[in-house]
């Protein structure tokens, strides 16, 4: 491009020396279009700048980790004047980490219309992708001048764990009622299938007698409030799946754990687990000392091994257990929840 102008430059004091040299309109007309012209190429397209709208159209906004998804680039000229060469810069990253990918896209916009560039992305971890056109720069005819505009467009789109059928069945051949077939309606036995007196868990209960329903509590950061939702099937928890990862923002604020605790009487627990990023956060020492739960677990996220080597646990009544990102199933294998 410099060398571009440099030419040009150098039309202009040859059309000048032309105009002095040689007399007639011709040559004042040329020195007069040679002086105007990169006025008018610069009118043009800076005008054409403030015209032009960009955008992402993304059509699952939720995939499934290791699934290439297809992102659409979106300029739209309604303009008169079309652009022969535009670079767009394009960049995404997992709001979890700081590891930017970015690579260009070049492209013509033609006039009067929207023009659709389509690339795919895929992610190896969950977590919130974001996607975002750092800076359009477009070119004048005779690429002179360049312009950037559309700085920061972005969207985003939550990569979620790839759901397993699992296929099984059930043999009970080898359950043999020694003692009778028929069952009290009122007395509750050792059958766990049995549903008597549903009530509130209270400390001492056997584990065969709770009748399980999962709750997940989660903090919504763009919200700044914490949802609670009740799972009672797979496809709820594939949607609170959803919600959680959608609800993180990049700014990864959550508001302390323990306003959760002042406003909600949780009450007594048969398991609580903690998931957290900063090992010697003192919410750890909260639990520890304030929830009352039979078996209190927490999560800390690590980056590699050496980190995970590095947590000591120093509380007595809750299991510190360090998850390598990456190593998800191995590092939670033996959990006991």
């Amino acid at each position: 491009m410099l060398l571009t102008k440099i030419l040009f430059i150098v039309l202009i004091i040859v059309c000048f020396f032309f105009y002095i040299l040689y007399l007639g309109d011709f040559a004042l007309v040329l020195f007069i279009i040679m002086l105007t012209l990169p006025v008018i190429m610069f009118a043009i397209t800076y005008y054409t700048k403030r015209k032009i709208k960009v955008e992402f159209a993304v059509k699952d906004k939720v995939v499934a980790k290791g699934q290439s998804f297809p992102v659409q680039l979106v300029v739209t000229n309604p303009s008169i004047f079309p652009i022969g060469k535009a670079e767009a810069y394009i960049e995404y990253y997992n709001v979890f980490n700081n590891q930017i990918t970015s690579f260009e896209l070049y492209l013509p916009i033609q006039s009067r219309n929207s023009q659709r560039v389509t690339f795919q992305i895929s992610s190896k971890f969950c977590g919130i992708i974001k996607i975002k056109n750092s800076q359009l720069v477009i070119f004048d005819p005779l690429r002179i001048f360049k312009f950037r505009t559309a700085r920061n467009i972005q969207t985003e789109v939550a990569v979620v764990p790839e759901g397993q059928d699992i296929d099984g069945t059930i043999n009970y051949t080898d359950r043999v009622n020694d003692e009778s077939d028929n069952f009290s309606e009122h007395k509750p036995g050792d059958d766990p299938s049995e549903v008597f007196d549903l009530r509130e868990y209270i400390p001492g209960d056997k584990l065969n007698r709770i009748h399980w329903k999962l709750s997940s509590k989660y903090f919504n950061s763009r919200h700044k409030e914490f949802v609670e939702r009740n799972i009672e099937n797979v496809e709820m928890l594939s949607d609170m799946i959803k919600e959680l990862i959608i609800s993180i923002s990049d700014n990864l604020y959550c508001e302390s754990p323990e306003s959760y605790f002042s406003d909600h009487n949780i009450g007594s627990l048969s398991s609580f687990t903690f998931i957290t990023s900063v090992p010697d956060t003192d919410i750890l020492e909260y639990i520890d000392n304030e929830v009352d739960s039979e078996l209190k677990n927490s999560i800390v996220v690590v980056k590699d091994s050496d980190d995970a080597m590095k947590i000591q646990s120093d509380y007595s009544g809750m299991n510190i257990i360090p998850v390598v990102i990456g190593r998800i199933s191995a590092s939670i294998k033996d959990i006991e929840l």
